[in-house]
């Protein structure tokens, strides 16, 4: 019996594990997309770090990237920055494996 306390015990924790990297992660993600933005619409400095909290902040909004993509896409195209949707949403992707990376080694 103790065994498979130990076991389930043992699950709970990697879930806990597992859904702190992602958590990590995914902020970590996303201010690398602010960056990105940040650097297409212009801005530079401490306002390209302002603007990278802004989409961190923006994923608070709902579950899910939808609410950050939105982000992104409304800023681009009241600055006429021409970022297709998919490539922003394949930018999305390639900062989450550099971000998942970057937690994983910190």
């Amino acid at each position: 019996m103790s065994s498979m306390k130990d076991r389930q015990e043992g699950f709970e924790k990697k879930f806990v594990l597992d859904e702190e990297l992602r958590f990590k992660a995914t902020a970590r993600r996303n201010k690398l997309l602010g960056l990105w933005a940040a650097e297409k619409l212009g801005k530079t400095g401490a306002d390209a770090e302002a603007y990278a909290k802004e989409v961190v902040v923006s994923d608070i909004e709902e579950a899910g990237d939808h609410d950050v993509f939105r982000k992104v896409r409304r800023d681009f195209d009241a600055a006429g920055v021409q970022q297709s949707d998919h490539q922003i949403r394949r930018t999305m992707e390639e900062l989450l494996a550099t971000a998942i990376e970057q937690v994983k080694n910190s």
